[in-house]
């Protein structure tokens, strides 16, 4: 692992947030906080209380009530990583919707290659939407869907947060008993605070640009990038659900659903997005 300098303090919230929106026109609002309970529940809260254009952006620098799939729990140290979550406005078939979580995780590692350079090129994306390097995580993404106002022509607000760790891998990996990396490893240096404002307004572009190929072409469009990111290819996983053995098979890419699909003894099966986990076979 890298030896890193001092932390230095994250930078300051109201101006790391006009730093990102001067990136991001598109975006009605952006906002940066010291610290919530949670980016994605705050921006759920605002969309079903009122609905300003979208999209928007809202990221912190630490949150309280921080959530991962299935509920988890999920909390960081200030500075430890960048998280932030952005909200938009999308019309599909609600039938379409589970397959905007991979398709979040495909838009993000891609955004992250870019900008990693050289060393982006060991970046892949663990179905259903987790960004790995080298095996151990970088970032976790979560996407929440809620019907918005007026009708079912009025589409649905999207909401899809992440979670990137940028330093103190070593200690994460040792406190949570699994690989962990962060930014720094990837680029050999600490992440500055221009860095920081890059990958934001990078991903939350790479996510805006993503659903709108979405709306046109839904999931089939993005079934190649996923097959150039995809962690799993070709290894024997487990699907686990509360810890036990539901499904073994060999990963075989998504399908048109964002499904992933196990090949095993009973032929080609999905594995939908919902409270399981794939993990590598021993």
């Amino acid at each position: 692992m890298f030896d890193r300098a001092p932390h230095s303090p994250p930078p300051e919230p109201a101006a790391l947030a006009h730093a990102v929106h001067a990136r991001l026109p598109a975006f009605t609002d952006v906002a940066w906080l010291p610290d919530t309970g949670s980016t994605n529940a705050d921006l759920l809260a605002r969309a079903r209380e009122h609905s300003p254009p979208k999209p928007w952006l809202l990221g912190t620098h630490q949150q309280h009530q921080g959530r991962g799939r299935a509920g988890r729990t999920w909390v960081n140290a200030p500075g430890n990583c960048l998280m932030f979550s952005c909200a938009f406005d999308v019309h599909a078939p609600p039938g379409q919707l589970p397959s905007l979580s991979p398709l979040s995780g495909i838009a993000a590692c891609e955004a992250l290659r870019t900008l990693a350079g050289v060393g982006g090129d060991d970046l892949r994306m663990k179905w259903p939407n987790d960004v790995q390097w080298r095996g151990a995580k970088l970032a976790g993404i979560l996407v929440e869907t809620v019907r918005n106002r007026g009708g079912t022509d009025a589409g649905f607000t999207v909401v899809m947060g992440i979670g990137i760790n940028m330093r103190d891998s070593a200690n994460m990996s040792s406190d949570l008993e699994r690989d962990v990396c962060d930014w720094s490893d990837i680029i050999g240096k600490p992440a500055t605070a221009q860095a920081m404002i890059a990958i934001v307004s990078s991903i939350a572009r790479a996510w805006h640009d993503a659903l709108q190929i979405f709306e046109r072409d839904h999931f089939d469009a993005f079934l190649r990038r996923f097959d150039h990111i995809d962690a799993l290819a070709g290894q024997p996983v487990n699907v686990l659900d509360q810890g036990a053995v539901k499904l073994s098979g060999v990963a075989a890419g998504c399908d048109a659903l964002g499904r992933l699909m196990l090949r095993t003894d009973s032929g080609l099966l999905p594995v939908s997005v919902g409270d399981i986990s794939v993990r590598l076979s021993s």
